[in-house]
């Protein structure tokens, strides 16, 4: 039942007020009066109990029984039917002898207002590499610096920290794994991105994965020369996404949102310097005791197959 704000009888009021008659021997004036209502009203409630018990108290449908102004259904699954034929909202206007705005109130209401709205959607393709190291996923993440705990957790925008400049979080997903490994960079040009890559294969060696390609975006910074030679030496074959299509970059794409959303966001912090500190411990976290989804709600150490212990190691 939605009852509006100043309403004085609900459904329990309601009920109250009939069995102040019907049981408690009150008369329908007496009855109202004690409920703030005019007597009219405490016999129409009443009327509508005797015929139909408690449930005739429930407020009904203001809907009218009938909507001569209203189309036919089949006019609607025509305006739709026309739509996917590409036809304009006008033109199925006057092909359908109804008003534009008949045609675009059913439009609306199938999701069909722009033309947009009927290009197919790409299929999801799904992969994953069959082994740890196959596959690296590299993404960069920019981040403002502050000085106090910001808006995002206060919610008080007039109190931003302007100047201080930004950092970059750097990241490392394995495809198969899903470890990852990462670090923060003052810029994400190309001497930060390739000591980024040396130390990530450098992470990765230490847990017995060696890895055979990077998958990057376009940036300036992976189509560097350096970054190139670094990835000619360590023996890795680099690839890059699909122009606009950060989605082939996915795996990354989607731990920077968990750790925007658990690490950066999740908490207040002081100070930038404060998350820095804190990314190394919820990196640990993530790869070693944070169940995945995307692997069966493992943690991703559990698809790295050679045993080791369990060590936090601090990443600066």
């Amino acid at each position: 039942m939605n009852t509006h704000k100043n309403a004085r009888l609900t459904f329990l009021r309601r009920l109250e007020m009939v069995e102040d008659i019907t049981k408690r021997g009150l008369s329908a004036s007496e009855a109202a009066e004690a409920h703030g209502v005019s007597a009219v009203t405490a016999r129409k409630w009443l009327g509508r109990y005797l015929v139909g018990g408690a449930t005739g108290l429930a407020d009904k449908s203001s809907r009218p029984a009938r909507s001569p102004r209203a189309i036919d259904p089949s006019v609607g699954l025509a305006v739709v039917e026309l739509r996917r034929k590409l036809f304009t909202q006008s033109r199925i206007a006057t092909y359908l002898g109804v008003s534009k705005a008949t045609v675009s109130r059913v439009l609306r209401r199938a999701g069909l207002s722009k033309f947009s709205n009927l290009a197919p959607l790409d299929a999801v393709q799904r992969y994953e590499r069959d082994a740890p190291g196959e596959l690296l996923h590299i993404d960069i993440k920019k981040l403002g610096k502050f000085s106090d705990i910001g808006h995002r957790i206060t919610g008080d925008y007039t109190k931003r920290t302007r100047g201080l400049g930004y950092e970059y979080l750097f990241v490392a997903v394995d495809d198969h794994a899903r470890v990852a490994f990462t670090a923060m960079r003052p810029d994400e040009r190309k001497g930060s991105a390739e000591s980024f890559l040396r130390e990530a294969t450098a992470y990765f060696a230490k847990l017995g994965v060696s890895v055979q390609r990077v998958l990057t975006d376009n940036g300036p910074a992976f189509h560097s020369f350096s970054f190139r030679d670094a990835c000619v030496e360590l023996g890795i074959q680099q690839k890059f996404t699909r122009a606009y299509r950060p989605q082939t970059n996915g795996k990354a794409e989607r731990f920077i949102q968990s750790a925007l959303r658990e690490w950066a966001y999740g908490r207040p912090y002081a100070t930038s310097e404060a998350r820095r500190i804190a990314l190394p411990v919820w990196n640990h976290f993530y790869n070693w005791h944070r169940p995945h989804h995307g692997i069966g709600c493992l943690p991703p150490m559990s698809r790295i197959k050679k045993s080791r212990k369990n060590l936090l190691t601090l990443h600066t």
